[in-house]
């Protein structure tokens, strides 16, 4: 599968010029891990760091749950990977974890959020409250967050596909 990636909108309404650059750094991430193996997206930047493709994709897929579901809705949605015994689950990939579950579910998660933010006003604000402030987020918030989160990822991402196998790129 080739990753077409989208290139946002330049003179578009708010709503979608934050769908486009949210869209284009989801298609970016995709495009980083692309055509490798699954030993390949588990392969671990430099130690002692474990960051992987893999790794980034499973964290991508519990941020998206995270922000769509369970705190603008306010959905019991569980996480993923992650949980008491290991709150860094998504990133502890093993030789068992494999792109075909990890792509999966990532996809499925960015869907669901598709479905969740479909039709909301971007002033809509979030069933789950700010832990530090006791405030609520606007969806708005939530979707730069989730443009920032991405493309510092992203960034992650292009040095690790460089250590791979030295393709390197925006």
């Amino acid at each position: 599968m080739t990753t077409t990636r989208q290139e946002p909108a330049l003179n578009a309404d708010e709503r979608t010029m934050l769908d486009g650059w949210l869209d284009y750094h989801r298609q970016t991430l995709a495009w980083k891990c692309e055509g490798l193996t699954d030993a390949q997206l588990r392969t671990a930047s430099a130690e002692p760091s474990e960051l992987t493709l893999m790794g980034l994709v499973r964290h991508m897929a519990e941020v998206e749950r995270y922000w769509f579901r369970a705190v603008l809705t306010g959905e019991d949605s569980a996480p993923l990977y992650c949980g008491e015994q290991d709150p860094d689950g998504d990133f502890h990939v093993t030789a068992q974890d494999t792109w075909a579950e990890a792509s999966a579910v990532w996809q499925a998660e960015i869907e669901a959020a598709r479905r969740v933010a479909a039709g909301l006003d971007l002033d809509r604000l979030s069933e789950r409250l700010d832990k530090r402030t006791g405030e609520p987020f606007s969806l708005r918030w939530i979707y730069t967050h989730m443009i920032e989160e991405y493309a510092r990822h992203n960034g992650h991402a292009d040095l690790v596909r460089e250590r791979i196998d030295g393709a390197a790129g925006d």
